[in-house]
């Protein structure tokens, strides 16, 4: 009887346990969730991309402490409507607890176990998937780094594929190859699974057109996709291939210089996307003594959409 007593006692302990648990990942993240919308044929919504420097602080490069720089980033990104982080490894719940999205990508874990990769949506995400790069170098391959996939539905019918992206960093020459694979796999992935159908891929590439060793251009080419910052502030122009590259320090950035941080998009024949405005974010995300709350500087954008009926 004692023994029957102490499992029924045990299972409903572990019943609450598990009953917390799923409260607890509901609050946090609200993903392939069931929703009706009304029909809008057209609209307009905001991008972020921002890696936001979440490595265990006493390995961070990040100037500012990071719990309460993640708490700051969370209220801050709720200002856009779907956004996409890189290395939200070790203080995902304080990002996550402030920031007002609907619907978040769940955590996958600190580090070795993460990828960093996150959703923060307005919009209801329908799918995502994480696929890990099959190459790594040096410190890249101390965690699973990669991209993901999502789904999101934009109004009733109408969806987008996003993918948010952390390619390997580095200027080296084997590091850049395994980058050049990185982006080699992303560009297959979206041709397999994204085939004439409209999307942004936007995130942390590590890679710059002037660098002789990245691959930008093909990526651009194979996949269609319109670079953001390019069409609105270069107007066109694609960098120069440079034999003496030297980045310049992320944090001194402006609208002006090339990011590794990007927004690509694409339309399709149905649902048009016009880029509006295109910004580095250098003077948003900052503490109350003006210093940066990451060592990257996020970008952001504006779009209008409209889908069109056939005829």
């Amino acid at each position: 009887m004692f023994l029957i007593l102490f499992y029924i006692i045990l299972g409903l302990i572990m019943g609450l346990v598990l009953m917390l648990t799923l409260f607890r990942r509901y609050k946090m993240s609200r993903v392939l969730e069931k929703i009706d919308m009304d029909i809008i044929l057209q609209g307009e919504f905001t991008l972020l991309t921002y890696n936001v420097a979440g490595l265990p602080e006493r390995i961070s490069s990040a100037i500012t402490p990071r719990r309460e720089s993640m708490i700051r980033i969370g209220q801050l990104i709720s200002d856009f409507d779907i956004v996409h982080v890189q290395e939200d490894f070790n203080y995902s719940k304080f990002l996550y607890e402030k920031s007002t999205h609907l619907y978040r990508t769940i955590h996958k874990g600190k580090i070795p176990f993460g990828d960093g990769l996150n959703t923060l949506s307005n919009y209801p995400i329908l799918e995502y998937r994480r696929i890990p790069w099959r190459h790594c170098i040096g410190t890249d391959c101390l965690t699973t780094k990669g991209f993901t996939y999502t789904k999101i539905k934009l109004a009733k019918n109408i969806y987008v594929d996003m993918y948010n992206v952390h390619a390997n960093s580095h200027y080296a020459p084997r590091a850049s190859y395994a980058r050049q694979k990185n982006i080699n796999q992303l560009m297959q992935y979206i041709y397999d699974h994204s085939a004439d159908q409209a999307l942004f891929v936007f995130g942390d590439f590590n890679a710059h057109y002037a660098f002789k060793l990245d691959n930008l251009p093909l990526f651009v080419e194979k996949t269609s996709l319109n670079d953001g910052w390019i069409d609105l502030v270069q107007r066109g122009h694609y960098p120069d291939v440079d034999d003496n590259f030297m980045p310049l320090p992320m944090l001194e950035l402006t609208n002006a210089n090339e990011s590794i941080d990007k927004i690509y998009y694409r339309s399709s024949k149905r649902l048009i996307f016009t880029a509006q405005e295109y910004n580095i974010e250098d003077k948003k995300f900052i503490d109350a003594s003006g210093k940066p709350l990451s060592d990257h500087l996020a970008v952001s954008m504006r779009f209008k959409w409209e889908w069109k009926e056939e005829i």
